[in-house]
């Protein structure tokens, strides 16, 4: 890691492993990392998108966020070890529809893009366009999305992953986030099937979970299921993990991600009231009180 970084604010230790919490800007840590310490990175950073956050002004200029996009990620970049990820959550909304690439722009001086996942959060599937072996009834319309209400746009489902990486040759682990054969003849006629799993592809399907209270059960205005960084970490390949980082905390998702998956890891975030709040959950999630 570094003897630069400063005393954490918090460490949990769920086993042989250590989770670390720092409460600061996110630039001020990666510049103390050492060069070629991280595996991964997987964060979700503000979207400039005017969310209100309990400290953050997420209403800069355009040109001074994408600045500030390329500084952290460079920071990233050099902090990464030569076959690392940075999965980078980005979402947009439908008046503002070029945010995302304008992220990726700006990181694009700095690492390879290797894959574009999107993360879907809501999707509806006609029956019969499932096929037979879906045995469904009726259509299906599955998870969450914030509805609008307008005659220009649709519904916005999705949010985009970008995987990069230093050299854009980083292996990853395809199967581990692999699906079964729907049709099972695949798995004799096809060498490559093995165990029953095929690659996924870059379309994830992760809805939200329901929830009865927002301000109790998700008090922040931008969040990822857990699953989520769980998933790109399993991609990035688990045994391969030697410390993960999300430099947006947030509540800690992917900090309760790493503790399932028992990789040590360390998070920073700006604001004291989500930090306590993040720790708490991974606490819960560490003593069996909080399912992951």
């Amino acid at each position: 890691m570094s003897s630069r970084l400063p005393s954490p604010f918090a460490v949990v230790r769920p086993g042989p492993h250590e989770l670390r919490f720092y409460l600061g800007d996110a630039l001020d840590i990666l510049q103390r990392l050492d060069a070629g310490s991280l595996s991964a990175v997987v964060t979700s950073p503000p979207y400039n998108l005017g969310i209100r956050y309990r400290t953050f002004d997420d209403d800069a200029p355009r040109a001074e966020y994408l600045e500030w996009t390329g500084a952290w990620v460079a920071e990233v970049a050099r902090a990464l070890s030569p076959q690392g990820s940075l999965f980078l959550n980005v979402g947009g909304k439908p008046t503002d529809p070029w945010t995302a690439f304008d992220v990726a722009q700006a990181a694009r001086p700095h690492l390879h893009l290797q894959n574009t996942l999107h993360w879907v959060k809501s999707i509806a599937i006609d029956r019969d366009l499932a096929g037979a072996n879906a045995h469904l009834d009726d259509d299906l319309a599955v998870g969450h999305y914030k509805p609008i209400n307008s005659p220009r746009f649709v519904n916005d489902c999705h949010e985009f992953i970008f995987h990069f990486t230093p050299r854009g040759d980083t292996p990853v682990d395809r199967l581990a986030v692999g699906v079964k054969y729907q049709d099972k003849s695949n798995v004799e006629r096809w060498a490559s099937a093995g165990k029953d799993r095929r690659c996924r592809g870059n379309t994830w399907f992760i809805p939200y979970d329901t929830i009865q209270s927002r301000d109790r059960e998700r008090p922040h205005p931008a969040t990822f299921p857990v699953r989520l960084p769980e998933q790109c970490l399993r991609l990035h390949g688990v045994d391969r993990l030697q410390l993960v980082m999300d430099p947006f905390l947030g509540l800690g998702n992917t900090a309760l991600a790493a503790a399932a998956l028992g990789v040590p890891f360390i998070g920073v975030e700006m604001d004291e009231a989500y930090l306590r709040e993040a720790v708490d959950r991974v606490e819960a999630a560490c003593a069996g009180r909080l399912p992951i």
